[in-house]
């Protein structure tokens, strides 16, 4: 298994990011506080708070998948500001 942290604050983000979850075979759950929510469910995700950052987890051991993944959510990770 593999985590990282997303942000999606809007909904146009909402809905590409889970077209994208949707192109992988694995499953994937988003995570914030104590809600956890599937990954390539839309209307789960808008029962969180997307204002927080949002811990993806992915259950593959398999690297390609992982770095396709991570070069596909790109522009949802977080970076937090320092």
């Amino acid at each position: 298994m593999s985590a990282v942290t997303v942000y999606l604050p809007e909904l146009a983000d909402v809905e590409a990011f889970v077209n994208i979850m949707g192109r992988f075979p694995f499953e994937a759950q988003l995570t914030v506080g104590h809600y956890v929510v599937d990954a390539k469910s839309i209307m789960g995700i808008f029962t969180l708070d997307r204002e927080q950052p949002i811990r993806l987890e992915v259950k593959t051991a398999d690297e390609a998948q992982l770095s396709a993944l991570r070069a596909a959510i790109g522009k949802y990770l977080f970076k937090p500001v320092h």
